[in-house]
């Protein structure tokens, strides 16, 4: 490209060329030329908590008599433009970067800062009146800045998107519990058929998993509720007031309305990312569930005539480029896909957080890259399993009183009453004869008619006395 669209900047290192319009800096510029790794970039809620704390902290400064009245309000315009996706084009940086995210959090600083000056009638480039580091930056260090951006989209994502959705699958699943509760169907242990179950009652048990998990993903708001903001580069919260961080935290408080809480402790909440760890164990477990689910309505609807069949699955698209009339169960194969990239970042996210060496972690990146991005996916394929298969799922009943009558496993419910061993060889008779224990139980006389009636009710066995 020609020159002049280039500018030359400089920083501790020395001259850098920046492409003429844009509102980072050198050292965002040598981050690009450092990390061209991936096309991964921090998503839209780590930007939008970017933007949120240095919008804080410019207020908690202006508080504390470091920032003039001039520059905190150019400085909050450009961070609050950060916050609405305004400048999400200026966020360049690859997640696989310097372990603590400084470039990223330069990267805000230097855009930040140019945007103030351009707003104060500066010059992109120039550093005045509105400097990266000593006014954006001030009383903070990436160390603190970057681990308060996971806190705040993770529990942001938390609060108003992943758990909103878990609470409507929780509810629609329970809804299915209730219309299916009449439905008598066979039960399944190994893959192979056992005592009847009533297909309410199966669906009872996914509702309450995703209760369970509500519960766990719950359970995490606390921890990821403290920020580390104020303790700066180690914990010791150098070159900043010890006032910073709490003024920093009502700022964000009024912003999100979350509660947010400076950290008990900011040598945990520096060196060691053990809530994104619980968290994101939190949402594997919800992941398990959720593939658990999927992959039983996806065997149930097996069919549709030559499998188990026992649900009738909603019809979304055509199934097959060659089969004609085909239809597959793509929602839960989506959610299944889903659950097994959630679980692949928990692993990730586990490595990342034994990296807390001494008084940082240095795989923040990562972590937040990947517990965003699991939050995100639940969500948004939790919503669309809802939608697309959850609401519109029927039962064939025919199919499943079919089932539970030819079942083997009826002969259960005569143990007690002939004994095991005899309850065995009717169960035997009638595989090889191709009746159902019900016919040769008759046919053998075990136990009057009426009784045998009794006994062989498959509701009953769906509620024992």
């Amino acid at each position: 490209m020609a020159e002049n669209r280039y500018r030359i900047e400089k920083d501790s290192m020395g001259e850098m060329r920046v492409p003429q319009d844009a509102y980072w800096g050198a050292q965002t510029q040598r981050a690009i030329e450092n990390f061209p790794v991936s096309e991964l970039r921090f998503p839209r809620a780590f930007i939008r908590a970017l933007g949120m704390i240095k919008m804080a902290a410019a207020h908690a400064n202006r508080q504390l008599g470091g920032l003039d009245e001039k520059r905190t309000d150019a400085i909050v315009q450009a961070a609050r433009e950060v916050m609405e996706a305004k400048l999400d084009d200026q966020f360049v940086l690859d997640i696989f970067q310097t372990g603590s995210g400084t470039s990223t959090n330069m990267n805000a600083n230097e855009v930040i800062a140019n945007r103030a000056n351009e707003i104060l009638g500066g010059s992109i480039g120039d550093k005045s009146p509105v400097h990266p580091n000593d006014h954006v930056n001030m009383g903070q260090s990436s160390n603190d800045v970057i681990p308060t951006c996971i806190h705040i989209a993770a529990l942001e994502g938390v609060e108003k998107n992943l758990l909103p959705v878990l609470c409507e699958l929780e509810k629609a699943l329970q809804e299915k519990a209730d219309q299916f509760d009449p439905i008598v169907k066979i039960g399944r242990t190994h893959l192979q058929d056992a005592t009847p179950i009533r297909l309410g009652q199966q669906f009872s048990g996914y509702a309450s998993m995703i209760r369970h998990g509500v519960g766990r993903v719950e359970q995490s708001r606390k921890h990821l509720a403290e920020l580390a903001i104020g303790g700066t580069a180690v914990g010791t919260g150098i070159n900043t007031s010890p006032q910073f961080a709490g003024l920093v935290v009502d700022q964000l408080n009024e912003i999100t309305g979350l509660g947010f809480a400076e950290a008990e402790n900011h040598f945990e909440a520096q060196g060691a990312r053990d809530a994104s760890v619980e968290a994101s164990g939190a949402l594997k477990t919800v992941a398990v569930s959720l593939m658990k689910i999927a992959n039983d309505i996806r065997w149930l609807g097996s069919g549709p005539r030559c499998g188990i069949g026992e649900i009738l699955l909603p019809e979304v698209q055509p199934g097959s480029s060659i089969m004609p009339g085909k239809v597959n169960p793509v929602i839960a194969e989506s959610v299944c896909q889903v659950a097994a990239q959630v679980i692949g970042n928990d692993a990730a996210i586990t490595i990342g957080g034994l990296s807390g060496n001494f008084e940082l972690n240095v795989m923040m990146p990562v972590i937040a890259h990947n517990l965003l991005q699991s939050m995100d996916l639940l969500a948004n394929v939790s919503k669309i399993f809802i939608e697309k298969c959850i609401r519109g799922i029927q039962a064939d009943e025919e199919r499943c009183q079919q089932m539970v009558e030819q079942s083997l496993a009826m002969c259960t419910s005569l143990s007690p009453h002939i004994g095991y061993d005899a309850a065995a060889a009717i169960a035997k008779e009638a595989y090889q004869s191709g009746r159902t224990v019900r016919e040769v139980a008759l046919e053998k006389r075990v136990l009057p008619e009426d009784a045998l009636e009794k006994v062989l009710d498959p509701w009953k066995m769906t509620e024992p006395d």
